[in-house]
């Protein structure tokens, strides 16, 4: 079962955790749900965006109908996404607040990897992002990205992490100063000739070079953009096929990149695990009683996400009674 067609329907049907992504985007209110918009990108790149559900089970049956490789979330509208009215204008009113780091666009300064390619290396940038800030700014023909003449408390905190890990990472894993073509874009950050041509003057600049090395690069226009779509977690990457899944930040440095389990992997494992119930209990009657994700390499990232579920109902629960007692007066 090497088409991917196929192993997406035994995904969406089996494997996906609906329950949990229903609980997540409803947020306890069933009407949000329904003013939320999905995109769906279906085999051949056919792309349908403004698609709605009415509840858990009507996501579930177009999962499983139209099996998308690849889901986006949009945001909660003002109504049904896809009503068709004259009377009333389509209009984005909340969404989840976003922060988007691709690695791609440390390309200029990983030597590791570039363009999709991913190693542990090079996620030690992602390891390094303590918090989001808008601070590299500036084209690919921009000389000095970082200006720190005032520097903001948030930077401050960044480079009591960068500082520590800024040698193994950047200059020797990433052999920033290994190559000509390295040194090259080294002494571009520098500000004059004169620094360019002195040793000492490195030392005047570890900091700004720091920040430009390691400092999150943040995609400003997902985060103001309110009709912006966040790639949904649970969703399969149609090249690789690695599924898409939440980690812990606090353990970042212990999140393995490379091992992200497959919908290939995934599959093999739930049907190992049947497998194995069957000749020692002789039916599938056991394999029936644990939902079928548990199965397999996914219960690991579900665990995460259903921490955060608890979390996120435990906020809503003390945002409800705090409102209660303002009322009751």
């Amino acid at each position: 079962m090497d088409n991917i067609t196929d192993l997406l329907k035994v995904y969406y049907s089996r494997l996906f955790p609906l329950d949990e992504y229903y609980k997540w985007l409803s947020y306890g209110d069933a009407d949000l749900f329904k003013l939320r918009e999905f995109s769906f990108t279906l085999e051949g790149d056919i792309y349908i965006r403004y698609q709605a559900f009415n509840d858990q089970n009507d996501l579930g049956k177009g999962l499983v109908s139209m099996f998308p490789v690849k889901i986006d979330i949009g945001a909660v509208f003002n109504i049904f996404p896809g009503e068709k009215s004259g009377s009333k204008k389509l209009e984005a009113m909340e969404r989840e607040l976003v922060f988007d780091i691709d690695l791609t666009d440390y390309d200029e300064v990983r030597t590791c990897c570039s363009e999709a390619n991913i190693c542990n290396k090079c996620w030690k940038y992602i390891g390094a992002i303590a918090e989001y800030f808008q601070l590299i700014f500036g084209g690919a023909y921009s000389k000095r990205k970082v200006n720190l003449y005032k520097i903001h408390p948030s930077v401050r905190r960044a480079l009591n992490i960068i500082s520590p890990i800024f040698v193994p990472m950047c200059v020797e894993e990433q052999n920033m100063l290994g190559t000509e073509k390295n040194i090259n874009k080294f002494l571009i950050l520098l500000p004059d000739d004169d620094t360019r041509k002195e040793v000492k003057s490195l030392f005047e600049r570890y900091t700004t070079i720091m920040i430009e090395y390691c400092y999150p690069r943040l995609d400003i226009n997902v985060t103001k953009g309110l009709n912006h779509l966040l790639k949904s977690p649970f969703c399969v990457h149609p090249k690789t096929g690695k599924i898409s899944v939440p980690f812990n930040p606090k353990a970042v440095d212990k999140f393995d990149p490379i091992t992200v389990p497959t919908i290939h992997k995934v599959i093999e494992e739930i049907n190992a695990y049947d497998n194995l119930d069957k000749t020692v209990e002789g039916d599938s009657s056991q394999a029936k009683r644990i939902k079928d994700y548990k199965k397999t390499s996914l219960n690991k990232p579900l665990h995460v996400f259903n921490e955060f579920l608890r979390k996120l109902e435990l906020a809503r629960t003390k945002e409800n009674i705090a409102a209660v007692e303002f009322m009751d007066f």
